[in-house]
């Protein structure tokens, strides 16, 4: 991984959505969210992912927290737009109006419900790329999307020249090693759960939910697996496994974070909206439990 291009940063948080108590943009708490997690060690944020709680954001909403991200934050990382849809038409869309609004690239998710088959991926990712002059991360993950983007599939999306990357959250590390002996794509884990795994096999860095927290953590990790320092670097994922199991498998992503996000005091609140739910004080509690226990809370 030494030396290897990473097109949009080592360490990138997938980024909550502040909101205010009745589920309002809180624009000048995103922009405070934004710097806090520049200042912890990220070198890019993705902003309207499914932790951003896209599916419930407006077009005009994604519009303007990218702007304001941008405006915060956009000399010192990569922001990354999350444009995709299951509609090939509105991504293209939001993927232009992304680009007007200062993204330093895309990350486009594999088509949802629909499950379209893989020719109908390769149009659907390649007219996304034509439509813009960003550089373009494809979001694998058949868990949520139903389909994935199977190995040949990527091996001709690679030879695209704006198709660059991948986030990786297919858990077939098999798989992950032939697209990445065949290609030139940078891989992105998008699992916590697998960072260290994925990193090891040549992933370039990270887009990560737990680095809301434990961004420094995940930085030397990646330093230490560029480095050759397993040994180092065992023991940081280890110490993080309280974390990864508080955050990633008691709730819903985005429902945890901003949990931790309040209980570190770097949230106002932990609103959501609907259908989500916030975390209940007995799952905030079991959650601190965690966060103390991966040493990124004082008991």
């Amino acid at each position: 991984m030494a030396g290897t291009p990473a097109p949009f940063g080592r360490v990138l948080t997938a980024m909550v959505t502040p909101m205010t108590a009745d589920g309002s943009l809180d624009d000048a708490g995103t922009q405070a969210l934004a710097t806090h997690l520049v200042d912890q060690g990220n070198d890019g944020l993705v902003i309207s992912g499914t932790t951003g709680e896209s599916p419930t954001t407006s077009d005009e909403e994604k519009d303007r927290l990218l702007r304001v991200v941008v405006e915060a934050v956009g000399d010192r990382a990569h922001v990354v737009a999350g444009v995709g849809t299951n509609d090939t038409a509105h991504t293209v869309e939001l993927a232009k109006r992304a680009e007007k609004a200062g993204a330093a690239g895309l990350l486009v998710v594999t088509p949802y419900y629909s499950k379209p088959p893989q020719a109908g991926l390769l149009e659907h990712f390649r007219k996304v790329a034509d439509a813009t002059a960003l550089p373009v991360m494809l979001y694998d993950i058949p868990g949520r999307s139903g389909v994935p983007i199977r190995t040949e599939t990527l091996l001709r999306l690679a030879e695209h020249d704006r198709i660059v990357a991948v986030k990786d959250a297919k858990g077939d590390l098999y798989e992950t090693s032939l697209v990445l002996a065949g290609s030139d794509l940078a891989y992105y884990s998008g699992e916590d759960a697998l960072n260290l795994p994925l990193l090891a096999l040549g992933a370039v860095g990270i887009v990560s939910v737990v680095a809301h927290v434990a961004a420094a953590e995940y930085a030397e990790l990646v330093r230490a697996v560029a480095a050759d320092d397993l040994v180092t670097a065992r023991r940081i994922n280890n110490a993080l496994i309280p974390a990864v199991r508080g955050i990633m498998t008691r709730t819903q992503g985005a429902i945890a974070v901003k949990a931790a996000l309040e209980l570190t005091g770097v949230l106002a609140n932990r609103s959501v909206r609907p259908p989500l739910v916030p975390a209940t004080d007995d799952e905030v509690a079991e959650l601190r439990t965690e966060l103390v226990a991966a040493g990124l809370l004082a008991s």
